[in-house]
């Protein structure tokens, strides 16, 4: 696995105690080795102890994570004693750097407080946070606001580091695609390329016509198409299945690789129907399935900010995310629902799958025109769902998150589907309702609400509601 490749400011200062300084820095390198950190920091030999003290360190400092600009991730700053404040904001300003920073502070030792042992790191994080505060730096907290590097608390607190960078520098350059137009009666999924283009993230669009037109020139015997069908067959369960439908999807799988490979794009989202039916004569949702579940997020009813937010949770988790609908009440349960879509959940939240037809669609469309869908029932998991979206009418983007559980209680339904146990559901549904977010969620099988809370919100500056336990 590549590592992760983190600047480090060691801070120290002249009149505290060096041994600190020095014996934590291997310290560092121990725990940023256990989770697959390379440090860029500066060398002993460099600046005094490797640390930052003074102007021209930082100076050095930022020269050193300039060589490194483009894969720097994140900023670990590391207080062993109280260290020169204003050098430390220096330092990353200088750098130019634009990545999440994490601050950490030597808890002092109560039979260590003398002149010649304390490090007063306690106070010194309150004033390097000042600073960073008024040079306009964002940065994260430790839980605690002292924490040895070996407490397994601050290791909860690069875990998470690790993934509010993976979420925010993906978020940052992200490329969506847009397969065909939304459906015309879902206004609900409407957004604004502008605003999302204001955060960086780009929407590449392509007409369904186009992706059509190159599935229906290949031919059966395409190598690419063979491989395809393969791919669907070691995937899902097809018998009872038509094999033209079989062969049209494979046809349409090749299609969209190609586009998205071309335009490399993170994510994408389809137009779903009826125009796929009707003029494809199949329902896309398992090729969506697919692509997610190789981690290129895949939404269906060109729900562009939906795709968005399947690819935030995947950046946090690592796992595969699905777009699901809020689709029913279950029973007089006030804190659990339904959720549901036709068929386009990735493999990964099943045990065992099949294709089927879309159900819901076959009755104006015909069957015959709608297989294609993953038919199956989530296992019980944790959860973390999502909802990212443009909010025009005031001009920026806006975000929901919070963690609940995939259950196993009875549901005799179709579809990809689940029941959700979610703490306090109702207030979740009114804040939905109220403030105008779509009825898809994303959703993942890992607890990362709090990785994307503090990336939407300290990093990307996006209004998020968390729907906290």
């Amino acid at each position: 696995m590549e590592k992760t490749m983190m600047g480090v400011i060691m801070g120290t200062r002249d009149f505290f105690p060096a041994e600190p300084v020095r014996k934590n820095r291997q310290v560092i390198f121990e725990i940023l080795e256990e989770h697959n950190i390379q440090p860029i920091i500066l060398d002993e030999g460099v600046t005094h102890l490797g640390a930052v003290e003074t102007w021209e360190d930082a100076k050095k400092c930022a020269e050193l994570f300039k060589s490194k600009f483009d894969k720097i991730e994140g900023i670990l700053v590391i207080l062993p004693v109280f260290a020169p404040e204003k050098t430390i904001a220096d330092c990353i300003q200088l750098s130019g750097l634009k990545v999440p920073v994490l601050v950490q502070a030597y808890p002092d030792d109560l039979d260590m407080l003398g002149v010649q042992t304390r490090g007063d790191a306690f106070c010194g994080k309150i004033s390097a946070c000042n600073n960073l505060y008024q040079y306009s730096i964002p940065f994260t907290l430790t839980e605690m606001h002292t924490v040895h590097p070996t407490n397994t608390s601050f290791k909860r607190d690069l875990e998470k580091f690790i993934g509010v960078c993976k979420v925010v520098n993906g978020l940052k350059h992200a490329r969506l695609g847009a397969i065909g137009a939304r459906p015309n009666l879902f206004n609900t999924v409407r957004y604004s390329e502008k605003l999302l283009q204001k955060y960086g993230i780009t929407v590449n669009t392509v007409d369904l016509s186009e992706i059509l037109g190159v599935a229906q020139k290949l031919s059966d015997d395409d190598a690419r198409v063979k491989k395809q069908l393969e791919g669907i067959f070691n995937y899902i369960k097809t018998q009872d299945v038509p094999s033209p439908a079989l062969m049209r999807m494979a046809k349409l799988g090749v299609a969209i690789d190609l586009w998205a490979f071309e335009n490399e794009v993170d994510a994408t989202a389809f137009e779903c129907w009826t125009s796929i039916q009707k003029n494809y004569g199949v329902n896309a949702c398992l090729l969506l399935s697919m692509m997610s579940e190789s981690l290129l997020p895949s939404a269906c009813e060109v729900d562009v900010t939906g795709a968005l937010s399947m690819y935030a949770l995947q950046l946090a988790s690592g796992k595969p995310s699905a777009l699901v609908d809020w689709n029913n009440n279950y029973a007089d349960e006030p804190n659990k629902c339904i959720f549901f879509h036709c068929g386009n959940w990735p493999k990964s939240f099943f045990s065992e799958i099949e294709m089927s037809y879309g159900e819901i669609l076959a009755t104006v469309l015909g069957k015959e025109n709608t297989y294609g869908t993953v038919s199956a029932r989530a296992v019980p998991n944790p959860l973390t769902y999502a909802r990212i979206t443009t909010d025009d009418r005031n001009g920026k983007i806006k975000a929901y998150v919070g963690e609940g559980r995939i259950t196993d209680d009875p549901l005799n339904t179709f579809g990809s589907r689940a029941v959700v146990e979610i703490p306090q559901l109702q207030k979740l549904l009114r804040h939905i309702c109220k403030n105008g977010f779509e009825h898809h969620a994303a959703m993942n099988p890992a607890l990362v609400g709090g990785i994307l809370v503090e990336a939407f919100e300290t990093y990307l500056n996006w209004d998020t509601y968390y729907n906290e336990a």
